[in-house]
C-alpha cells in the first residue's frame, strides 16, 4: 500500500477513544467527509449524577462494535433498562453507552463519550481535525430547574456554528425552546447574593447508584465562614466569597479531568472536608467521622480496598480513587463511575467537589451554595488549544460572560482581584 494520498478521495481520519489511565483504547478509521460526528448534550438528573459533570455529551461510535462487545475488562453499569454504561474501573473514565432499541428488533448501538475522543489525519497531528464533533442538541433541560450548563453552551460549535437545539425532555419528542428565548427566564433566577433556603441546611453528595452518599453541611459552613470573616476576609479559604460565603464554581479544561468524566469541560466547586460527613444513620456509625484530612481519607480507602469493605466503615460505600499523579487522588464511585472529589496532598484540608453529584433543591448549578466564575476563564485551557475543543472553550467563555451581563450577575470576586478592578 502506498503512502501517497489520492487527492480525489477523502483522506482517512483515525478516531481514538482512550481512558485516562490508558488501559483501554479503541480506534477506528473513517473517511474525513463523514465528519463531524453529531453529538448531544444530556442534562438530565441521572446523567449528571452518573458522571459528576453538569451534563454528558455523546456521539454514535462510528466504527464496528465487535471490539467493544468482546471487551471483558471494562466495567458495566446498568444505567436504565435499555442502556448499559461501560467504564474503566481503574480510572473512572466513562467510555461507551450500550443502548438496546425499545422496539421489537432490539438493535444495539454504542454511544461514545466525546471527552475521551481524539482524531488524527494521516500525519498524526490532532490539530488537523478541527471538526471532529458538532453539538446538535441539548436535552432534558427540564431536570436542571435552572438551565444548568446550557446557559453558556447555546452555541458550542464556535463563532460560525449554528445554535444547538434545546429540548425540555427527550430531543425531538418534547417541547423545544426557541432559539431567541432565555430558559429559564432571567427574572426567575436568584440574585448572586441569594443563599440556600433555611430549610436546606444540608445538601447531599450522592452518585447515581447511591453507593457514594455523603452530606455537605451548608448552614454550618456558612456560619463558620461568617465568623471567620469577622477576623478579616484574608482569613477565609481562598475559594470562599467574602460577601456571600459561597464557594467558587469553576470551569476546567484539563485533559485529566476531561478523560476521567468523559466530558469536554468539567465544573468543580471546593469544600473543606470538615464540612462533609456521612449521612445520618440509625446510630450504627462505629463512632467514626468522615475523614477531615485527605491523607486520612486516602489511608482509610486504601485500607478498605486492601482488607475488604468490612474492615472500616460500610458508609464509605463504593468510594474509591485513582492516583492520576503521585500526589493526586481522583475519587469516584466504583459501581457507576461518577466523579466525586479531587484531592491534592498539598492542601489536605480541602477537596474539589464535582458539581454534578450535588443534590441542591435550587437546581443543577446549586447557586445557593456556589458563586460562579462566569467569563472568568477556564483552567488549563491550554490543553484544548490546537484541538477541536479550542472553538468550544472560546464559545463557552464568551457565552458565559454575555449571559452573566444579561442576567445582571456580578463578576466573581476572584476575577475582580485578577483584573485589578470592578
Amino acid at each position: 500500500m502506498t503512502s501517497e494520498i489520492n487527492e480525489t478521495a477523502s483522506p482517512s481520519v483515525k478516531i481514538t477513544a482512550q481512558c485516562l489511565c490508558k488501559a483501554h483504547t479503541f480506534s477506528t478509521a473513517i473517511p474525513a467527509d463523514r465528519l463531524p460526528l453529531r453529538a448531544s448534550y444530556c442534562h438530565c438528573n441521572s446523567c449528571r449524577h452518573l458522571t459528576g459533570a453538569l451534563y454528558t455529551c455523546s456521539a454514535l461510535w462510528p466504527g464496528p462494535s465487535a471490539d467493544i462487545e468482546s471487551n471483558t475488562t471494562l466495567k458495566r453499569y446498568k444505567f436504565t433498562d435499555h442502556v448499559t454504561v461501560l467504564f474503566c474501573g481503574t480510572c473512572s473514565s466513562p467510555m461507551f453507552a450500550r443502548e438496546v432499541e425499545k422496539d421489537a428488533r432490539g438493535e444495539v448501538s454504542y454511544g461514545v463519550c466525546t471527552g475521551i475522543l481524539s482524531g488524527t489525519v494521516n500525519d498524526g497531528k490532532e490539530e488537523n481535525v478541527k471538526n471532529l464533533v458538532r453539538i446538535a442538541h441539548h436535552m432534558f433541560l427540564g431536570d436542571t430547574l435552572d438551565g444548568g450548563a446550557s446557559c453558556w453552551m447555546r452555541r458550542p460549535n464556535g463563532r460560525d456554528g449554528d445554535a444547538a437545539k434545546r429540548w425540555l425532555g427527550q430531543r425531538a419528542e418534547s417541547k423545544e425552546i426557541k432559539e431567541d428565548k432565555e430558559w429559564p427566564d432571567l427574572e426567575e433566577l436568584p440574585s448572586a447574593e441569594w443563599k440556600t433556603d433555611e430549610k436546606e441546611k444540608e445538601v447531599s453528595i450522592r452518585c447515581h447508584c447511591g453507593g457514594v452518599d455523603l452530606t455537605l453541611h451548608v448552614a454550618v459552613l456558612q456560619m463558620q465562614f461568617a465568623a471567620t470573616a469577622q477576623k478579616g476576609e484574608e482569613e477565609l479559604p481562598w475559594f470562599v466569597d467574602p460577601k456571600t460565603f459561597k464557594s467558587i464554581g469553576t470551569f476546567d479544561g484539563c485533559d485529566s479531568c476531561r478523560l476521567s468524566a468523559g466530558v469536554d469541560i468539567f465544573n468543580w466547586t471546593f469544600m473543606l472536608l470538615q464540612h462533609i460527613s456521612f449521612p445520618k444513620s440509625d446510630g450504627q456509625d462505629n463512632g467514626r467521622e468522615f475523614p477531615r484530612d485527605s491523607n486520612e481519607l486516602k489511608a482509610v480507602v486504601e485500607e478498605r480496598d486492601k482488607e475488604g469493605s468490612g474492615s472500616w466503615d460500610p458508609r464509605l460505600g463504593t468510594l474509591t480513587f485513582f492516583a492520576s499523579s503521585p500526589d493526586v487522588q481522583r475519587y469516584f464511585c466504583s459501581r457507576c463511575s461518577a466523579c466525586v472529589f479531587y484531592a491534592w496532598d498539598g492542601r489536605p484540608q480541602m477537596v474539589d467537589v464535582a458539581v454534578g453529584v450535588l443534590h441542591a433543591a435550587s437546581g443543577a448549578r446549586a447557586e445557593g451554595i456556589i458563586s460562579w466564575s462566569l467569563g472568568g476563564g477556564t483552567s488549563y485551557r491550554e490543553d484544548m488549544v490546537g484541538t477541536w475543543r479550542e472553538e468550544l472553550v472560546k464559545a463557552v467563555e464568551k457565552e458565559a460572560d454575555e449571559w452573566r451581563v444579561r442576567r445582571g450577575y456580578p463578576k466573581n470576586w476572584r476575577r475582580v482581584l485578577k483584573e485589578g478592578g470592578a
